[in-house]
């Protein structure tokens, strides 16, 4: 169960006003699938929000997302609705165009985490290797050579494929 803001007993039998609680529950499922946030922690809660617009709240907000560091605000027609976050939780962040996720320690953005990358079913990157040293010495000596070998190295090492 996902902890958000409704408890999530709205059609039960004999309850008055079953559609207020299940309307309730449409808005926050149209918030939580598939989240878009405008931004991650702004500095202050927006003046003047449109309906659907969401935000990831910063730590120590004040005002109307006071208490609630972490969450989901979204702008409904009923004003501010939040959903808890959780580890795991994924939305995208229209500031930077990345995705965020909500790890152990909060949220971050723009970061890819995989075991392998694959394009057409082809493996292109998968675990760093180890260490390559450079060429040096040598009976021969073929100064465009290392030049070139170091350059595929120095490309390796900064996109990390392998280690420095």
């Amino acid at each position: 169960m996902l902890p958000i803001a409704c408890s999530c007993r709205c059609l039960q039998p004999g309850r008055r006003k079953k559609e207020v609680t299940h309307n309730e529950a449409l808005v926050l499922i149209d918030a939580l699938v598939q989240p878009v946030v405008q931004s991650i922690a702004p500095a202050s809660v927006p003046a003047s929000p449109t309906v659907g617009q969401c935000w990831i709240v910063g730590t120590g907000a004040s005002g109307a997302w006071a208490g609630r560091d972490g969450a989901l605000a979204c702008w409904t027609g009923g004003g501010w609705r939040f959903a808890a976050a959780f580890e795991g939780m994924r939305v995208w962040n229209l500031a930077t165009g990345t995705e965020a996720r909500r790890g152990a320690s909060g949220w971050s953005t723009g970061i890819v985490s995989a075991s392998e990358v694959q394009i057409g079913a082809n493996r292109v990157v998968s675990a760093r290797q180890s260490a390559i040293t450079g060429p040096s010495g040598g009976a021969t000596i073929d100064a465009e050579g290392r030049i070139a070998i170091n350059a595929i190295l120095s490309a390796m090492r900064n996109h990390g494929l392998i280690a420095l």
